[in-house]
């Protein structure tokens, strides 16, 4: 699990996967964008909790993405307090971007593996993540 994490944090994979994608976008950013995508609508203090940042460092990212278009900032209806960030059309035509290049540059790795092999890492990292998420002491958060 090190050896993985290890390798998916490189900055280059992060650089190879956005000139793959044809973006230019700091890393960090595409970084909370892909967040944003995934988990919003979301809070700026859940999001930096996911990204493992410090929270005023994710704000003031979470406004540069605001100023590029990626996203927009909204009012919870749960909370009115907490501004949700959520994406916009021009933030996910990136993300659907980087979700394309991102397969196309695991295509060779994955090219030797069988049908049954992929599906059971699938299933298995979900059942990994879902036990890590509901065991004893998590937050419910990565």
């Amino acid at each position: 699990m090190v050896d993985l994490i290890a390798v998916m944090n490189q900055p280059q994979r992060d650089q190879a996967l956005l000139a793959e994608a044809g973006l230019s976008l700091d890393r960090a950013l595409f970084q909370l964008l892909v967040g944003i995508e995934r988990f919003g609508p979301i809070g700026v203090v859940e999001l930096a909790d996911r990204a493992g940042r410090d929270y005023t460092t994710v704000s003031r990212q979470v406004a540069k993405l605001e100023s590029l278009g990626l996203i927009e900032r909204r009012p919870s209806p749960a909370d009115r307090r907490v501004h949700e960030a959520v994406i916009t059309d021009k933030g996910r035509q990136m993300t659907d971007a980087l979700d394309a290049a991102r397969q196309r540059l695991a295509a060779p790795i994955l090219a030797n593996w069988s049908e049954e092999d992929f599906n059971d890492l699938v299933r298995l990292m979900r059942r990994f993540v879902d036990d890590l998420m509901a065991s004893p002491g998590e937050t419910g958060k990565p």
